[in-house]
C-alpha cells in the first residue's frame, strides 16, 4: 500500500511496528485476526474483534474491512464490507449525534456535549463506506464507488444537520470526511458523469466540511481544471447559491478563471503554497479570452522570490504587448536584456524585435535585437533563426520608411527583402511571411513577384483572411486590371461574414470610382452604411470606446469616403453633410480637414482651403496629402514661395517615396525655379508611378 493511502486512513488507530488496533481504550494485536483472514473465516475474525475490543456488529465488521483494506487484499475488504447494513448503522447513529438541546441562545447542542463513543462510532462507519468506495476504484466499479461516497456525505449531513463544527470533532472523522469530499467528484468524471461531476464539486466548495485550506484549495484547483480543459459546457451556479450583487461566471471559462483568481489570492494571503501550475493555468484561461492585461496584475501581484525577477519581466512583457501597450512592454524587454540580466534571451530579443517592427522610429532598435537573435538561434533554438530573418526584414523595411537618403532607403529595402527571402526558404510554409513579401514587393512597385505572393498566401489560407483578398485586389488595381480587381472583391465579399465586409466594400467603392462609375460606388457606399446601422444595432445603445474601435465596418471611414465621393462630382451640398456626419464622430482629424480643404480650394476659397491644411497638419504632422496640397497652394502664390513648397513636397516623398501626385508637384516646382533636369526626372518618376499606383495604399492591409 502505498504511502498516500496509509495515511489517508489513520494510522493513529494501527501502530505499524507492532501491528495494533485499538478502539474504546483498548488495544490488541492483529496477529490473531489477520490469521482467520488468511484461512476465510471472515465470521471468527470479526467476533475475535468484538470480544477484544468491546465493538459492536458494524463496528467490528467496519475495522475489518479496513485491515483487509491495508493489507492490499482489496477484493476480501469489498466482502466485508457488503456484508455490513452501513445505512442502518447511519440511521441508528443520528439520534445520539443530533439530539437537539436548547439552550439560552436558542442554539443547537454542539458536539461537544456528544459521547465520544458516538463521534468513534460514526467515524468507523462512515470510514468503512470510504474504503468501500476506495475498494471500489481500484476494481473499476467507478459508478458504485461513487454512489458509495455520496452516501458518506449524505450520511454525514444527516448525522451533522448544522455541518461539522469547527472544533471538537475526531480527527479521524473529519480525515475521513475530507477525503471524500475530495474523492466524490474525480469519482464521477472517472465514470464519465459530467454533470454529476459538477454537482459534487459545488457541493463540496459550498457546504460546511470544515475542510482544511490545503485541501479545499486542491478541490478548487481541480474543478477549475475540469472547467477549463473538459469540452463540457456546465450551467452556472443556481440561484440557491448566489449572494446578493455578487459576480456571477457565466460560463466555464469565467468561473475556472474566478476559481484560480481566488487561489492566487489565498497564496498572497499565506493560507496555501505556491504552486506554479495554478499561474500556468490562468495564464492560459485569461489568454483564451485576451485578457492579457487582467494576467499582468495577477503577475504583479506575486510576492517576490516566488519568480525571478526576469521570468516576471518576460511574462509581463508579453501580456502588455498582448493588449496594446507596446510601450510598456518594450520597456521591461530592455530591462530583461540588459547587459547584467538576460542579454541574449532568444525569445525576448525577437518579441522586442517584434514590437519595434511596428513603429518606424523604433525599426533601428529592432534591428539589432533582430540581429542578435539570429546570432543566438544556434543549437535547440536553430528552430528560430527564420522567425529572426523575418523579425529583421519586416524591422529593415519600417526603417527605410525614414531613410534620410534615397540611397539609404534603397539599401534598407533591399537588404529587407534579402531577409525576407532568407526567412521564406526556413519557414516556406508560414502564410504570415508570404503576406509580408507580398506586400514588401508590392511596396516596391515588384507587382509580378507580390501578385505571386498574394496568389500563394489565399492558397495556404484557403481564402479565410480577408486581408489577401484585399492584397491581391490592390496589387491587380496597380497593374490597372480594375475589371479583375473587381471580380476578385466580389468573390471575397461572398467567402467573407457580413460583419467583416467593411474593407472590402470600401475597396469596391474605390474600384468602381476609378472606373468612373460613380453612381455604383454611391451605391456600394449606401450598403456600407446600412452594414452601419445593423451593427451598431447588434451592440446595443451602450457601446464603449473599444467596441467602436474594434468595428469591422468604420463608421466615420464610410461618411468620408461619400464626403470625398461628391467632392469630387462637386456636389457640395451632399459632401458637406457627409462631413458633419465624419465630424460628429471623430471632430478633429486631419482626413476630414484634408477633405474639407479640397472642397473649398475648388470652390475658389484659396485662404480657407490653406488654413484647413495646416490644421490637419497640426493634427496629424505626417499627412502627406496635405502636405502636398498646402506646397501646390503655396507655389501657386509666385516664387518666393517655391522653396517652402519644395520642402513640404520632399517631406511628403520621405514619408511616402512612391507618391505620384507629390513628384509630379515637385517637378512642376523644379521646373518653376528653374531646374530642368531636376523636373524631368520628377516628372518621369511620376510617370512611372502612375502605371503602378493602387486604388489605396498597399500598407492599409497590414
Amino acid at each position: 500500500m502505498s504511502g498516500n493511502e496509509s495515511a489517508e486512513l489513520g494510522q493513529v488507530d494501527i501502530d505499524p511496528s507492532v501491528r495494533q488496533v485499538c478502539a474504546n481504550g483498548i488495544c490488541m494485536q492483529t496477529t490473531v485476526v489477520e490469521a482467520k483472514l488468511d484461512e476465510g473465516n471472515i465470521q471468527e475474525a470479526e467476533s475475535a474483534l468484538r470480544d477484544g475490543l468491546s465493538l459492536n456488529f458494524e463496528e467490528a465488521r467496519a475495522l475489518l474491512g479496513r485491515l483487509e483494506y491495508q493489507r492490499g487484499n482489496v477484493e476480501g475488504a469489498l466482502r466485508v464490507f457488503d456484508g455490513i447494513d452501513l445505512q442502518s448503522a447511519i440511521q441508528r447513529m443520528q439520534p445520539s449525534v443530533t439530539e437537539k438541546q436548547p439552550s439560552k441562545k436558542g442554539r443547537t447542542r454542539s458536539v461537544e456535549s456528544v459521547p465520544g463513543v458516538s463521534q468513534h462510532a460514526a467515524g468507523l462507519v462512515l470510514e468503512a463506506i470510504y474504503l468501500k468506495a476506495k475498494s471500489l476504484q481500484k476494481l473499476g466499479r467507478l459508478t458504485e464507488a461513487a454512489r458509495e461516497c455520496q452516501s458518506v456525505l449524505d450520511a454525514v449531513e444527516k448525522i451533522f444537520d448544522n455541518g461539522i463544527p469547527d472544533v471538537l470533532v475526531e480527527n479521524k472523522l473529519q480525515e475521513t470526511v475530507s477525503h471524500a469530499v475530495e474523492l466524490l467528484p474525480e469519482l464521477w468524471k472517472q465514470a464519465g458523469c459530467y454533470s454529476e461531476a459538477m454537482t459534487a464539486y459545488r457541493r463540496a466548495l459550498l457546504s460546511q466540511w470544515n475542510l482544511d485550506n490545503d485541501c479545499c484549495a486542491r478541490i478548487q484547483k481541480a474543478f477549475a481544471v475540469f472547467l477549463l480543459y473538459s469540452g463540457v459546457e456546465v450551467c452556472p451556479p443556481s440561484l440557491a447559491v448566489q449572494i446578493d450583487d455578487s459576480y456571477v461566471p457565466r460560463n466555464n471559462l469565467e468561473e475556472a478563471i474566478l476559481l484560480f483568481m481566488i487561489l492566487m489570492r489565498k497564496v498572497y494571503l499565506g493560507k496555501i503554497k505556491w504552486d506554479p501550475s495554478v499561474l500556468e493555468h490562468l495564464t492560459f484561461a485569461l489568454s483564451v479570452c485576451s485578457q492579457t492585461s487582467v494576467l499582468a496584475k495577477q503577475l504583479e501581484e506575486v510576492m517576490p522570490g516566488v519568480l525571478s525577477r526576469i521570468d516576471r519581466w518576460r511574462a509581463l512583457a508579453l501580456c502588455y504587448s498582448a493588449a496594446g501597450q507596446n510601450k510598456t512592454s518594450l520597456s521591461l524587454l530592455r530591462k530583461s536584456l540588459h547587459k547584467d540580466e538576460e542579454p541574449d534571451d532568444i525569445l525576448s530579443l525577437l518579441l522586442a524585435a517584434k514590437i519595434c517592427s511596428e513603429e518606424v522610429f523604433l525599426a533601428a532598435e529592432g534591428v539589432k535585437y533582430a540581429q542578435r537573435a539570429i546570432t543566438n538561434a544556434q543549437g535547440l533554438n536553430e528552430h528560430l533563426k527564420g522567425v529572426g530573418l523575418r523579425m529583421l526584414g519586416l524591422c529593415l523595411g519600417k526603417q527605410a520608411k525614414v531613410a534620410t537618403s534615397d540611397f539609404e532607403r534603397s539599401r534598407l529595402q533591399s537588404e529587407a527583402l534579402k531577409s525576407l527571402d532568407g526567412a521564406m526558404a526556413l519557414e516556406n510554409e508560414n502564410s504570415d511571411l508570404m503576406f509580408e513579401l507580398g506586400v514588401q514587393y508590392a511596396e516596391h512597385r515588384n507587382l509580378d513577384a507580390a501578385l505571386c505572393y498574394a496568389k500563394k498566401y489565399l492558397d495556404v489560407t484557403g481564402g479565410s483572411a480577408v486581408r489577401g483578398w484585399r492584397l491581391l485586389a490592390l496589387v491587380l488595381s496597380a497593374q490597372q486590371r480594375y475589371t479583375e480587381a473587381e471580380v476578385v472583391t466580389d468573390a471575397a465579399l461572398e467567402e467573407t461574414v457580413k460583419w467583416d465586409q467593411g474593407p472590402l466594400l470600401r475597396m469596391k467603392a474605390k474600384l468602381k470610382i476609378s472606373q468612373s462609375r460613380h453612381m455604383d460606388a454611391i451605391e456600394t457606399y449606401r450598403y456600407l452604411l446600412a452594414l452601419v446601422q445593423a451593427q451598431r444595432k447588434s451592440y446595443g445603445p451602450f457601446r464603449n470606446a473599444p467596441q467602436l474601435e474594434e468595428d469591422n465596418v468604420n463608421e466615420y471611414e464610410v461618411w468620408h469616403g461619400l464626403a470625398n465621393l461628391y467632392s469630387n462630382l462637386s456636389h457640395w451640398k451632399d459632401a458637406e453633410t457627409c462631413l458633419e456626419k465624419a465630424r460628429a464622430l471623430i471632430e478633429y482629424s486631419a482626413d476630414t480637414l484634408h477633405t474639407e480643404g479640397v472642397m473649398l480650394e475648388r470652390q475658389g476659397e484659396n485662404d480657407k482651403a490653406l488654413a484647413a491644411y495646416v490644421n490637419a497638419l497640426l493634427v496629424e504632422p505626417n499627412h502627406v496629402q496635405c502636405k502636398i496640397l498646402l506646397g501646390a497652394l503655396l507655389a501657386k502664390m509666385g516664387s518666393k514661395m517655391l522653396p517652402l513648397a519644395r520642402a513640404l513636397f520632399s517631406d511628403a516623398l520621405k514619408i511616402e517615396p512612391t507618391n505620384r501626385i507629390a513628384w509630379y508637384h515637385l517637378g512642376l516646382v523644379h521646373r518653376d525655379d528653374g531646374r530642368v533636369a531636376d523636373a524631368a526626372d520628377c516628372f518621369q518618376a511620376a510617370s512611372m508611378l502612375e502605371e503602378s499606383d493602387p486604388i489605396e495604399s498597399f500598407s492599409s492591409v497590414i
